[in-house]
């Protein structure tokens, strides 16, 4: 029997998070920032971050405020952009750490500039025009409005604007025509911004996708983020890009049973055995971050086969129907992982699920223990 600290756990290869960030880097020949954000895509903020700087990522991207602080509070000096804030955060706490910001609209660059001169310190600010992808930004109409408050404020010393960026809506799909349309956009707020005066801001509009397939897009820097963790954004496969996945996803069985064919297994009965056989209960459920919608459809591997799950996914436990195999309480569970030893990959159980693996890395979680492996970046 293994320990109870091996129940579950999430191991996070801190080498491969390095080495693709490597892979990238060196594709594109030019600063790349990686992103961090969402406890660094489910492997852990910090370090994800120290991994990837690592690699040779040259600053780090982030959401929200907390994320980019908690760098600042583990001794990150690299740069770092946060770009999702509500009224009234705390910037006077965001320029004492050197953070850079995001701007919208401009009554979030008056709050910036009143932080600014509160604090006595130079905002450093990206502004973020939305090119077509309608959620974070300000739109054509009001980017000119925008730009202009920009340089009012930074002509009065109160911030330098360092960046001017957007985010693509069909990148995965490198040949869709939104892709020539944003990118238009994105030319024409760029030159609004230039013709202002604001010609320091460098240009950013590559995220994973875009920094594989769309080389057009790659401007002044590329802004990766669940590529650094070994995934393909396109949906295939990741080795096709040199990269590898980091994240193994584990469990250990806790009890086998055997039961006769036909009996109901787990809540609603949604299966039934054909024959006679053994049961064992994986000791992980949706409150840990699996989806309730695995049951009947996503595999993993246990007993050196892959097996799909049998019956409805719980609150913390799951069953597998193993047949005969010699299945043990203690033995090894891989929801997903590189895929190298058999197991299936977090791509797979997007595959069934009809979602993205971006869901299942950052969902993952609850009582799961995290364990680093490799040493890139280690303190």
């Amino acid at each position: 029997m293994t320990s109870a600290a091996s129940r579950a756990e999430v191991v996070v290869d801190l080498d491969a998070i390095a080495a693709n960030t490597a892979v990238l880097r060196e594709r594109v020949g030019r600063p790349l920032m990686a992103v961090v954000k969402a406890d660094g895509y489910g492997h852990g903020l910090v370090p994800a971050a120290r991994a990837v700087l690592a690699g040779g990522a040259d600053s780090l991207g982030v959401a929200v405020l907390e994320e980019a602080l908690a760098l600042r509070a583990a001794g990150i000096r690299a740069p770092v952009l946060a770009w999702l804030h509500a009224p009234g955060a705390d910037y006077a706490a965001a320029l004492e750490a050197d953070i850079e910001l995001s701007v919208n609209a401009e009554w979030a660059l008056a709050e910036i500039v009143a932080a600014a001169r509160a604090t006595g310190r130079t905002a450093r600010v990206q502004l973020f025009a939305d090119t077509g992808l309608s959620r974070e930004g300000a739109t054509p109409a009001d980017w000119p409005g925008l730009v202009a408050a920009a340089a009012r404020a930074q002509s009065d010393g109160d911030i330098a604007v360092v960046g001017l960026w957007s985010h693509m809506a069909y990148a995965d799909a490198p040949t869709h025509p939104t892709i020539g349309a944003q990118v238009r956009v994105f030319e024409e707020a760029v030159a609004i911004a230039r013709a202002a005066g604001l010609t320091d801001a460098r240009r950013h509009l590559a995220n994973s996708a875009a920094t594989i397939a769309l080389p057009d897009t790659w401007y002044d820097l590329v802004r990766p983020g669940v590529a650094l963790y070994g995934l393909d954004p396109l949906g295939g496969d990741a080795a096709d890009h040199g990269l590898r996945p980091a994240m193994t996803v584990r469990a250990t069985v806790v009890l086998t049973k055997r039961v006769p064919a036909g009996v109901g297994v787990s809540y609603g009965h949604t299966y039934f055995p054909e024959s006679e056989t053994t049961l064992a209960l994986v000791p992980v459920g949706y409150a840990d971050g699996i989806p309730r919608a695995a049951g009947n459809r996503a595999p993993v591997l246990a007993g050196g086969s892959r097996r799909t799950i049998a019956g409805r996914v719980c609150m913390d436990q799951f069953v597998l129907d193993v047949g005969d195999d010699p299945v043990q309480p203690g033995d090894e569970v891989v929801l997903w992982g590189p895929g190298d030893r058999g197991e299936p990959t977090a791509q797979a159980w997007a595959d069934v699920l009809d979602t993205i693996h971006y869901e299942l890395v950052t969902r993952v979680g609850g009582r799961f223990t995290r364990r680093y492996v490799g040493s890139a970046g280690a303190v």
